[in-house]
């Protein structure tokens, strides 16, 4: 059972690592160092873990770690009486995500509010046949979704914020 627990693991340390690849603009191996820290959790990743596990140098891991670290989207912790850095995720790494997120929607919002009201202002008012006019429920669903959306991210933010969930 471990090892089917394990294979599933590296399965999703490469697909959530090819993911942040993508999305963080990360190169591979911190991908994947990142990956596997977001799925170890808690507990913690050492040094000596990602550098079996990942089968990559040491230098390479150190580097990436650097980098993470510097991007503020790890952090260690220490244990008394062990030597070691246990890597965790930083909890804000989701909270600036979301922000991102919400960021994101917002323009899309306005990009949309504006052609909406265009169309709705310049266009329909102008225009005496009906079949002519502008359908704007698209805009109007869409911009109700939006609105949703960042309200649910939100709720979910403060939760993370007011530590009524852990990451």
């Amino acid at each position: 059972m471990k090892d089917s627990i394990c294979k599933e693991k590296m399965a999703l340390v490469e697909k959530l690592g090819v993911h942040l690849e993508n999305r963080e603009q990360l190169a591979p191996v911190a991908a994947r160092i990142l990956s596997y820290i977001i799925l170890t959790g808690k507990k913690g990743s050492t040094f000596e873990d990602l550098v079996t596990i990942l089968c990559a140098s040491k230098s390479t891991i150190s580097t990436h770690l650097n980098h993470l670290q510097d991007l503020n989207k790890i952090q260690y912790f220490t244990k008394v009486g062990d030597r070691k850095k246990y890597f965790i995720i930083k909890k804000d790494i989701i909270i600036q995500h979301m922000d991102k997120m919400v960021s994101h929607w917002d323009d899309e919002r306005a990009i949309h509010v504006e052609i909406k009201n265009y169309k709705e202002v310049i266009n329909n008012s102008k225009i005496e046949n009906e079949e002519e006019k502008f359908d704007l429920n698209f805009h109007t669903d869409y911009i109700k979704y939006i609105d949703d959306a960042t309200a649910s991210i939100l709720e979910l933010k403060s939760k993370i914020s007011n530590n009524q969930i852990n990451i």
